[in-house]
């Protein structure tokens, strides 16, 4: 029980202090050393393993560093403590949102968000394309990558046209990819 105590504190700490993604890394090295659930190379592998893995860092980390350390109740006991802050934040901004619900200055508020957030959303795609459908060229310009594009367009098509699902587009995407990528 102690171990499953010392695992939530010091992932609530991790939760608390740390910005998320590589800058959680250190605080997780120390705290697994410090408390010797794991040697240097060992949370060198489980930070290799939770890059690979879909979803969060720091909540990948907490999940193999606790289920690693205390079994199953570990790995509930350090994920939930890495997400509560998260978790205790959009908590709290629902509860407020919710209470001030017709409150005219934040209706106003929140109709300057909804544009902010479009905005931030477009140039996250422009920068995205640009990295990824362009590459520089022999004499330095910028050279559209076609097939790349192709590929994005029948993906698209078969994501919000056919309405396949995300798993089977991913894998025409590859297919795709291996064949004209």
């Amino acid at each position: 029980m102690k171990t499953l105590f010392d695992l939530f504190l010091s992932f609530l700490k991790i939760g608390f202090f740390s910005f998320g993604g590589t800058t959680m890394i250190p605080v997780i090295n120390d705290e697994v050393l410090v408390h010797g659930w794991m040697t240097a190379d060992e949370v060198m592998d489980i930070v290799a393993v939770a890059e690979m893995t879909p979803g969060s860092l720091g909540i990948n980390c907490a999940t193999f560093v606790g289920l690693r350390t205390a079994g199953i109740l570990g790995a509930l006991s350090a994920s939930l403590a890495v997400m509560m802050p998260s978790l205790t934040l959009c908590m709290l901004a629902a509860h407020f949102i919710m209470k001030l619900k017709g409150n005219q200055i934040m209706e106003h508020a929140m109709m300057g968000v909804r544009p902010v957030s479009m905005g931030m959303l477009l140039a996250v795609a422009v920068t995205l394309s640009q990295s990824t459908f362009a590459m520089t060229g022999l004499n330095g310009g910028l050279v559209i990558q076609w097939n790349l594009v192709l590929i994005a367009v029948i993906c698209g098509f078969l994501l919000f046209k056919v309405k396949l699902s995300i798993p089977k587009t991913i894998l025409v995407a590859a297919i795709l990819g291996i064949f004209i990528g």
